[in-house]
């Protein structure tokens, strides 16, 4: 049977105590040593985060430039202009951009960081130099299409203006040309017969069968508008049957009446002095005349100046 002495149950006590701190602290230096460990893993997962979250603010900063300077193009466009510098400007933001979202796959470092803020600093003073330039054209046109507008206004008015003008101006020379209009008074129709006798009647009848030549006198009304000038009456002896009398070898002829061609019978040519000028036609038609009614009509100026009839019985 085997004995202990104290001195022995004293050391193995010690023995024992002695591992109980060893592993004590072996379990302390593992616990603090797994309290580091996720620290680091905490600290790099908020870095991650952190770099994460600064990569995708720096894209949306890109994107909000891109959509600035599309945008500036196209109110450039929209005045008409064009600004190659900003189309550079678009490729080159979306070359950044390309490069930024390639990032998300690979490390996005501090460096990285600092030369995209700097990029889009300088993007950002180009636009706000040109927006200041785009507000300063927009002003420019503002007025410019005020001044056009006003133009276009002062024109109008005066096209206007010249169209009242014209239009007053024809009324003007329609209504000279029908206050000048000449008339002829006093008509009257007397016949002579072959012996050369005039004969007249009031009621302008007279019998054919004696009838050689028909004498159409007038006396011209006064006239303080007509110009004193030239002139030429024209008259046209109309037979019953519609048709006037016509014979270049008694010195027939055409004028015309609002563009159109008619036929005359004889014609005068006088000056027109405004002194009640008294003209006559003495016509001789080389044959027998046809009975019925007759009519003279005289022409001046293109209008008609006075109408008569008498009757062949």
């Amino acid at each position: 049977m085997s004995t202990q002495t104290p001195e022995n149950r004293g050391n193995r006590k010690l023995l024992i105590g002695g591992l109980f701190v060893i592993l004590l602290s072996i379990n302390g230096i593992l616990l603090y040593s797994n309290y580091q460990k996720k620290e680091q893993a905490e600290e790099q997962q908020e870095v991650i985060r952190v770099k994460n979250s600064e990569l995708e603010n720096q894209i949306k900063v890109y994107e909000a430039l891109k959509a600035d300077f599309e945008r500036q193009s196209q109110e450039l466009q929209a005045m008409g202009l064009e600004n190659d510098s900003l189309e550079a400007k678009i490729v080159s933001i979306n070359a950044d951009l390309n490069e930024l979202r390639g990032f998300r796959n690979r490390s996005f470092s501090l460096s990285d960081q600092r030369r995209y803020q700097e990029r889009a600093k300088a993007f950002e003073q180009q636009l706000k130099e040109k927006d200041q330039q785009i507000a300063s054209l927009k002003k420019d046109n503002e007025v410019l299409y005020t001044e056009n507008t006003t133009l276009k206004t002062t024109q109008n008015q005066l096209a206007d203006s010249l169209t009242t003008m014209k239009t007053t101006n024809l009324d003007l020379v329609e209504k000279v040309k029908v206050a000048s209009k000449l008339e002829a008074e006093n008509i009257g129709v007397n016949v002579l017969n072959k012996r050369g006798k005039e004969k007249d009647d009031k009621e302008n009848e007279f019998r054919a069968r004696t009838v050689e030549k028909i004498r159409v006198a007038f006396k011209l009304a006064k006239n303080e508008v007509a110009p004193k000038e030239p002139k030429t009456v024209y008259m046209r002896l109309i037979e019953p049957d519609g048709a006037a009398l016509y014979n270049l070898s008694t010195g027939s002829g055409t004028f015309q009446i609002d563009g159109e061609d008619m036929y005359y019978t004889a014609k005068r040519d006088f000056v027109f002095d405004n002194t009640q000028q008294q003209i006559s036609f003495i016509y001789d038609k080389g044959a027998e005349y046809k009975k019925g009614a007759h009519t003279v009509e005289l022409y001046a100026d293109g209008v008609m100046i006075g109408k008569t009839s008498f009757v062949l019985k």
